[in-house]
This record gives C-alpha cells, sequence and structure tokens, in this order.
C-alpha cells in the first residue's frame, strides 16, 4: 500500500490514525479528530479535516464544526464537553481515550437526547459491539459511555446516577499476566546498548531494578536522583496516581545510568529528561543527521519492539510495562507483604487511599524490605523453573 503525506496526521500504536491539530488550531475550536486505522479511509478523513482547517484559515469557514448535531443531544454535549477548560486540562492520552471510544457511540446515539436512551438501547449496541469488536473494545467503549453520562447529568441534560447501562454487566478484558526474569532483562539491557539504543537500555535497567511504570522511567530527571546512606536511586511522583514512590538501583543500573549520562557529551538540566532515543548517524548512503531526543510513548514503544526483537525474534510479544509486574511477582513469591510492596510500587492497594498516605508513606525501610523478598523469590522462582515433568498414566508399559 503506497503511503502519503497529510499535514497534522499521525500515526499512534503503529496502526491508529489521528487528525492531530497544533495549539494554535484548539484556540481557534478544532479538536483531535480519530481516523481509524491507518489507510486510505483513514487519510480521506484526516483530509477533510485539513480541508476544513484550511477553509477557517483563509476565512471561507467562519467556525469549525465538530458535528452538526441537534440541540441538547449527546453529539450536542460532547462537543461542548470538548469546549470545555475541563476537557482541556485531560492528559493527551486520555483526550484520545474519550474519542476512540466516542467513535462507537456516535454512529448510534450522537442524534439522540440522553433522556432517550434505554437499557434496551445499550444492551442491544454493547452486544453489537461484542460481537464485532471483541471484549476490548466492547469494554473501552462502555467505560467512554459512562464517563460521558457523568457529564451529560452536570449538563442537566439526564437524571444523576441514573444511567442505565449499570444494569449491564460488562465483560472484563483478560488482564496480562507476563512476566520477565532477572537474566532475559540483563540480555535486552545488553542488546539494546550494543545496538545503539543506550537510553532505552537504561530504561529498561531502571524500570526492572525500580518496578516504575514506562511512563515513570521514561521521564526521570536529574532532579528526581537522590541518595540515602545505603544506595540512590529516584524519588518521584507517579504519573498516573500521583502516590510517592522511591525506585532504588542495583550497583549496576549505577554504572549503567552514570556511564550513559556522561556519554551524552552535555550538562542535563534538573528539569530535563534524562534518557533519550539513539537519534540518527548517517551512513554510506548518506541523510541528515539527528541528535536523541527525549523518549515519547510511541518512541519508547517503537524502539522497545526493535530490541526485543534484536534479542528474542518475532515470537516474543511481552512488552516493557510488564518489567513492573516482575517485580511484584518476586516480592510476592519471597514473602514480602503487601504493605511493602505497595510501598515499593508506589500505589495503593488498600480501599481506603487517604489512610494509605497517612499511614504508608514512603519509607526506606519498606522499599528495602521489598527488595530483599524480591531477591529471595527470584531465587525461590529459578528453582521452580521446568520443575514439572508430563506424566504417562496408562498405556504400554513394557
Amino acid at each position: 500500500m503506497a503511503r502519503i503525506k497529510l499535514k497534522h496526521y499521525v500515526i499512534r500504536k503503529g496502526k491508529y490514525g489521528y487528525w492531530l491539530p497544533t495549539p494554535k488550531m484548539v484556540a481557534a475550536g478544532f479538536q483531535c479528530v480519530p481516523c481509524g486505522e491507518d489507510g486510505p479511509r483513514a487519510w480521506a478523513v484526516a483530509q477533510q479535516w485539513e480541508a476544513r482547517w484550511q477553509a477557517f484559515r483563509k476565512g471561507r469557514e467562519a467556525t469549525p464544526r465538530i458535528g452538526n448535531w441537534p440541540k441538547n443531544s449527546i453529539g450536542d454535549a460532547f462537543a461542548r464537553y470538548r469546549r470545555t477548560e475541563a476537557w482541556k486540562r485531560l492528559a493527551p492520552r486520555t483526550r484520545e481515550d474519550w474519542e476512540r471510544g466516542w467513535t462507537y457511540i456516535e454512529p448510534y446515539f450522537a442524534d439522540l437526547p440522553p433522556a432517550d436512551i434505554s437499557l434496551e438501547l445499550l444492551d442491544e449496541w454493547y452486544a453489537r459491539l461484542l460481537r464485532a469488536k471483541g471484549v476490548d473494545i466492547a469494554y473501552r467503549a462502555m467505560k467512554t459511555w459512562r464517563a460521558l453520562y457523568n457529564v451529560m447529568a452536570g449538563m442537566k441534560l439526564c437524571q444523576p446516577k441514573a444511567d442505565p447501562s449499570l444494569a449491564i454487566r460488562r465483560k472484563t478484558p483478560v488482564p496480562r499476566r507476563q512476566t520477565w526474569t532477572e537474566g532475559e532483562t540483563v540480555r535486552l539491557v545488553k542488546g539494546a546498548w550494543r545496538a545503539g539504543y543506550r537510553g532505552l537500555a537504561c530504561i529498561i535497567a531502571v524500570a526492572w531494578d525500580t518496578s516504575f511504570s514506562p511512563v515513570d522511567a521514561r521521564t526521570l530527571t536529574p532532579a528526581q536522583a537522590v541518595q540515602t546512606a545505603k544506595e540512590w536511586g529516584f524519588l518521584i511522583e507517579r504519573t498516573k496516581s500521583g502516590e510517592p514512590a522511591f525506585g532504588t538501583l542495583s550497583a549496576r543500573t549505577q554504572r549503567l545510568v552514570l556511564s550513559y549520562i556522561e556519554s551524552l557529551g552535555v550538562t542535563l538540566l534538573d528539569d530535563a529528561p534524562i534518557f533519550r532515543s539513539r537519534g540518527f548517524t548517517p551512513g554510506v548512503k548518506g541523510g541528515r543527521p539527528r541528535a536523541g531526543v527525549p523518549y515519547t510513548k510511541d518512541t519508547l514503544v517503537d524502539d522497545f519492539a526493535d530490541a526485543r526483537l534484536l534479542v528474542f525474534g518475532k515470537g516474543e510479544k511481552r512488552k516493557l510495562m510488564d518489567m513492573r509486574r516482575s517485580g511484584a511477582v518476586e516480592a510476592n513469591a519471597g514473602g514480602a507483604s503487601v504493605e511493602t510492596i505497595a510501598a515499593k510500587m508506589g500505589n495503593s492497594i488498600d480501599e481506603n487511599k487517604t489512610l494509605q498516605r497517612t499511614y504508608m508513606p514512603v519509607n526506606l525501610a519498606a522499599v528495602r524490605s521489598a527488595d530483599e523478598h524480591r531477591r529471595q523469590g527470584r531465587k525461590l522462582l529459578g528453582q521452580e523453573r521446568n520443575e514439572y515433568k508430563k506424566l504417562k498414566l496408562g498405556g504400554d508399559k513394557s
């Protein structure tokens, strides 16, 4: 399939196309538009919205039109919500999730008033999504609907706490269970470093040691580096939950990070992300040199996939996010308490998060306990590998 270059068109997760306006365009009233899976249809949607922007910019169209919906309809409510300051304060990825969910709501309900949406209509819609798109898409679409219902209730378009979808029991996507071992992680780090992905190699090593999420690992700055009497690492507030977390680094990872920073040849500002992409150095075929830049979510996913392919081949599908789960599995196998694991990971496992923050602040004793239990659990998990063998029951015993 031939590719064409479109202004303001980007691809997320390797296959979804979006028409992504600049801040100036957003200020004029335009919003991110999901175009569907990358291909001719998505390009056509992006071209349509680019034409609308050009018409608006040249004065041929007075205002951008996100949807021509009846007043106080669901489509009109969503368009109003996208013009609010509350929408603008949402994280970009959160807005993308809303937009993706809206693509499945719009064809069915956009021109209807919220009060006309019955349990039967929602049940039929959800069942169709399950059949056509699967559990994951249906789950996310229903999640968007329920959030949008609360917004519409705030606009006085429907009754608060009376969402008929709450009578529908959603099917939950199967949670990820994949984990990495220490040996596999070491191989990944070495493979990424040797292939020139040195910033990625550091992120992998840090994610393994600290149990930080990928976004927390890739956005670490020099200002977050702290040292205690026994170790050094990074003290952060988690991007997702805002919970504080202290991630300790092993001696091996400390040497790796320091070597990487020295190889940059520049002085990092306190608030500058430490780890960067490998950039590009022209080879025999020429090209324009490009310096490494701080990792984004998409470039980290792409580079990790490249390193994983180099080390483990095409059959490997585990992700960087699975490093976080691996740390919890090791600590649990080693006998760590739920409280120490929560302190290590910087999340609240108790339903009362206020009490968790009050009585379980980040403390070095809990972090060190979780680290020690991880080492013990790693040994126990290693001893159990290949423990099970096929037992033959019946058959020829001669």
